[in-house]
């Protein structure tokens, strides 16, 4: 990590003190979890899962999960008891730790654009994956050999962009995947996030895909004592002021975090 890194880290720690709460926001996969083919064989990086659960333990701090996953797939995946607030379908549902859940209602046009779409891939989804989520149409190509990976895409792209930017529906680009969807993003979920938090709360977002960048932006506008993360191996283009690679400098930071609390008793 460079000294520049260890420095913002330094800083934003430094505004931990006194009753503030701190926010700890974080992504799933990728971030917290190896992308894996099979998604429901995602499991957290070594020591994440002991790591978050101390933060918990600790009683000081927020923590939600942002995923573009349906929530209710974070908890078993990331086994932390008791659960934490998942915000899923990237920022649209909102699972709270009690099992209470709300979704944003959809446009009747968005709704019948769907269910069209729905209908059409499981019919023939033209090798790729097709996931039904709640408020989007998916496709993934995820472990697709390269020119596999651009039919899929191209025959994606063909039937999804046309009707992007109708009915309320907007087009999502991930890592090896694209999306037709409705309803709040990942900075949505942010910006509902921090609504309920002090002014002067410490709040970090810890992300790694192009989907995590509206949450970057929104935790960058916050100003302050704000942190946007990106976490991967391989450094891209990004609105987060830090990167890390996990998974030894995602724990610790995670680290970091504790020893931080454990000082301001």
């Amino acid at each position: 990590m460079t000294v520049a890194a260890t420095e913002k880290i330094r800083t934003f720690f430094d505004g931990f003190g006194g009753k503030v709460t701190p926010f700890l926001l974080l992504d799933y996969d990728g971030t917290l979890a190896p992308f894996r083919v099979d998604r429901f064989q995602a499991r957290p990086w070594a020591g994440v899962r002991e790591l978050l659960t101390r933060i918990q333990q600790q009683g000081r701090t927020r923590m939600a999960i942002i995923s573009g996953r349906p929530a209710h797939e974070i908890g078993p995946l990331l086994g932390i008891d008791p659960p934490l607030e998942v915000w899923g379908l990237h920022g649209a549902e909102r699972l709270f730790p009690d099992g209470r859940s709300e979704l944003q209602p959809e446009p009747e046009a968005a709704r019948e654009k769907l269910k069209m779409l729905r209908a059409l891939l499981k019919c023939d989804s033209f090798g790729g994956l097709f996931e039904d989520k709640a408020n989007a149409a998916v496709m993934h190509w995820r472990g697709a050999s390269v020119c596999m990976a651009r039919h899929i895409e191209k025959r994606t792209r063909a039937m999804f962009e046309p009707l992007a930017g109708t009915g309320g529906l907007e087009l999502l680009e991930f890592e090896a995947g694209v999306e037709l969807r409705i309803g709040r993003d990942k900075g949505g979920a942010v910006e509902a996030i921090l609504g309920e938090a002090d002014a002067d709360a410490p709040v970090a977002y810890l992300g790694d895909d192009c989907t995590d960048e509206a949450a970057f932006r929104a935790v960058n506008q916050v100003g302050g004592q704000s942190l946007s993360v990106l976490v991967r191996n391989q450094w891209h283009d990004t609105a987060a002021g830090l990167w890390l690679r996990p998974p030894v400098e995602l724990r610790g930071f995670f680290e970091d975090w504790i020893r931080t609390l454990e000082r301001c008793r």
